[in-house]
Parts: C-alpha cells; structure tokens; sequence
C-alpha cells in the first residue's frame, strides 16, 4: 500500500510528526495516539524508502519528529535512523523506535544510531505520546534563545 496520511492537530501547524510503518495496524494505532499534539500534523508513511523521499522534499523545519518501525520492506528503520543522523538538517530531530525485534541487542543498537527513545511491541501509545511530547518540548527549549 502506498501510505501518506495526514492527520491535522486542531493547531495550525507547517510541522510534521512522521510514522513510518508497513502494518496498517500499528499505524493506524499511532496516528490516533500522535492526532492531536498541539502544532503538528501527522504523516504516516509505508516505509524507509518512502519516510526518506519525504524527509528530503521537506522544507527546513517542516518535520519535528519520526517514530519508526525498524523491520520494514526496502530501507528499514536502521538505515533510515542513520541517513537521518547523517543529514546536517535532522541532528537534533527526535527519533523514536517501535519495535517487535526481540534481539536485546536491539535497544542499545538504535540508541547508538542516535534514537532518543525504544519502544517494544506491544507498547503503550500514552507513553508513546508522552515521551514524544517530552522530546517535542526539549528541542523546543533548546532552539529558543
């Protein structure tokens, strides 16, 4: 399936929240717990390949955040993580990991990649939330002069 689905805060917004999973599930799971963050919009994407094309359309400052998946088709979440890292743009964007992988190497993995946060499946999308919102508001903090 070809996925971009917007979901629009009540806020105005020109800032995208991106998911980026091939299970319509567990996509369908995040954009209703990530719909309503004040000042973003979510977009949900299939894929590595697809998150990256749109990460790289992308007008500075348009993305504030990604939640991945990591075993997808085509680029999975480990390339994509450290393509994003790579991108002077997207150091400080903050990333965060859902995952079914049950390699306990996994966590330490996509943290060296330069996640700011691992989630394994079945996860709690409140705590999802909240620690997006979390890392919403430390760039934030860290961006004003």
């Amino acid at each position: 399936m070809n996925r971009a689905v917007r979901y629009a805060s009540r806020e105005p917004s020109n800032r995208s929240v991106l998911i980026v999973e091939d299970m319509d599930p567990c996509a369908s799971t995040l954009e209703i717990a990530l719909s309503n963050i004040p000042g973003a919009e979510v977009v949900a994407l299939n894929g590595g390949d697809q998150a990256w094309k749109y990460l790289q359309a992308a007008r500075d400052g348009e993305i504030c955040a990604m939640v991945t998946d990591l075993h997808m088709p085509g680029m999975d979440g480990f390339e994509l993580i450290e393509r994003v890292r790579a991108d002077q743009r997207y150091t400080e964007l903050p990333i965060i990991v859902i995952s079914g992988c049950t390699d306990p190497g996994t966590p330490g993995r996509v943290v060296e990649l330069g996640a700011n946060a691992f989630f394994e499946k079945p996860y709690s999308p409140v705590r999802v939330r909240a620690t997006l919102e979390h890392l919403l508001n430390e760039t934030q903090a860290r961006s004003q002069p």
